[in-house]
């Protein structure tokens, strides 16, 4: 029987629940990377020493890291400027970083660079606890206002599909820079909160017209309703997504390294909100149970009362 009736449903609905079901197993995917591998935090969290010197020539970063790499004994991150002329050496907090620029004087004699020095900053651990609480309690703050704002937007299984969306996106986005290793820092906190105010943008969109065509329709049924509004807003997400993706590319490609992971977390985010908005948005209502003819059940129901 439900063979049959996955039969007569149309290629859309047929599509909109195998990418539910893809969406789970990449949720579990990443809900596995970060409870077995955790999150790589960065310098801003964790606490260490930023040193930040500039040299003479030019020089690629390949053959800077592996100056560094044969000098400095513990794991760094280095970024460039100003065509390879500006760097940025981020240590953890340990003795080796402590010495600040001590081991860069050692480090121009020993590479025989003409090196200067600019900035060596201490970053204590009790900082990045503060700003690990903060930057949490932003995302808390974010997502209760949303809640509140969809609960008094939308009918309660549209809410639903929008808050579950919004979680599956910011889920995807950690499980990524769990299971490649890439450093957590302040911008990607800034990237999450984007992703957050996209995903429900996306969300919104679709839901607004689920219920135009619930209210204004007298079809049977919701799946139908459902794909009516998908095929009317495609068009608009993709054109935003697609604006949107080429500027993060821009970034990516020209900002530099210092936000490269800035970058990988709003492409990433843009790409699972657009998907999610199909696969999670438009979906959950109709697997909660959602009728095409709520509105107007609720409609006749007002009238009936005293």
């Amino acid at each position: 029987m439900n063979q049959m009736k996955f039969k007569n449903r149309s290629d859309l609905t047929n599509f909109r629940i195998a990418s539910f079901y893809c969406a789970v197993l990449f949720v579990v995917i990443s809900l596995f990377g970060l409870f077995n591998k955790g999150i790589a935090l960065g310098l801003d969290f964790t606490g260490g020493y930023l040193t930040e010197f500039s040299t003479e020539n030019s020089i690629s970063q390949k053959q800077m890291s592996e100056l560094l790499t044969s000098y400095l004994p513990e794991n760094f991150k280095l970024t460039s400027a100003d065509e390879g002329t500006h760097w940025s050496v981020q240590q953890a907090d340990n003795d080796t970083s402590l010495k600040g620029k001590e081991w860069l004087a050692d480090f121009a004699v020993d590479s025989q660079l003409n090196i200067t020095p600019q900035d060596a900053v201490y970053i204590g651990s009790q900082v990045g606890e503060e700003l690990i609480n903060q930057g949490g309690l932003a995302l808390l703050t974010a997502i209760i206002v949303i809640l509140l704002y969809l609960s008094l937007r939308f009918e309660w299984r549209l809410a639903a599909g929008a808050v579950i969306a919004l979680f599956h996106d910011v889920l995807i986005v950690l499980g990524l820079f769990s299971w490649f290793g890439i450093s957590f820092d302040l911008t990607i906190l800034a990237s999450l909160l984007a992703i957050i105010g996209y995903s429900l943008n996306d969300s919104i969109i679709v839901g607004d017209k689920i219920r135009e065509i619930m209210k204004s329709a007298n079809e049977e049924k919701i799946e139908i309703v459902i794909n009516q509004a998908i095929k009317s807003t495609l068009v608009r997400t993709m054109i935003t997504s697609g604006t949107t993706l080429a500027t993060i590319i821009a970034i990516w490609g020209f900002a530099g390294e210092s936000l490269a992971g800035f970058s990988i977390a709003l492409f990433t985010g843009v790409l699972v909100g657009t998907f999610s908005s199909i696969a999670i948005s438009a979906t959950v209502p109709q697997l909660l149970g959602l009728t095409a003819d709520y509105y107007n059940k609720k409609q006749e129901e007002l009238c009936t009362l005293p």
